[in-house]
Parts: C-alpha cells; structure tokens; sequence
C-alpha cells in the first residue's frame, strides 16, 4: 500500500520561504513521476509542479517558476518543495502525489499560510 505524507506547511511572511517534504512509503518510488499541487481556500486545485522519476526533469506553473524548486531523494523516499519569495496568494494547501498523467496516490495535504 502506497501511502504519502506531507510535512513542513506553517505560517510565513511574505518575502519567506519554507521547504514542504511528501515521505512516500511502499515500493518503488524512485519508478514513479511525483507532483506538488495547492488548493486554495475557494479555489480548485491547482498543478505546482512535477518531477520526473530519475528527477532528471521538472515542470512549474508559472506562477511559481523561478521561486519554487522540486526535487527528490530516492534513496529516502522523500520529494521536496523548497518555496522562497513567498507571496499571499500561494496560501494553500499543499499536496503531493504519485504519478504522471494520472495521480494514482495522494498525500493529505500540508496547510501554507503566507501573511502580508
């Protein structure tokens, strides 16, 4: 069984920064793409970004180009988000999932509040 769990969500000014961690446990993560997705209060959710299973290749929104920055350790794996120059409007919550055109597996979701 495949199970995703996010950490490292919290409140930050605007200007901040924070890394969010998806531990994945069961087999064979490093065969699999993963995704970061936010969903914000009102809204629907939303693609953040995407990383390739060697993690050779990663995908962003724009909106978040140039300011996140997705990775993985296969060896523990985990993915990561490391989010810098944080705005308000990135206040979300944010997911992670396993695959590629299709998410088979999601995580919970770890809470981001930015403050102006």
């Amino acid at each position: 069984q495949v199970r995703l769990v996010e950490s490292g969500g919290g409140l930050v000014q605007a200007g901040g920064s924070l890394r969010l961690s998806c531990a994945a446990s069961g087999r064979a993560f490093n065969n699999y793409g993963m995704h970061w997705f936010r969903q914000a209060p009102g809204k629907e959710r939303e693609f953040v970004a995407a990383i390739s299973w060697s993690g050779g290749n990663t995908y962003y929104a724009d909106s978040v180009k140039g300011r996140f920055t997705i990775s993985r350790d296969n060896a523990k794996n985990t993915l990561y988000l490391e989010m810098t120059s944080l705005k308000p409007e990135d206040t979300a919550l944010y997911y992670c999932a396993r695959g590629w055109q299709t998410m088979a597996y999601w995580g919970k979701g770890t809470l981001v509040t930015v403050s102006s």
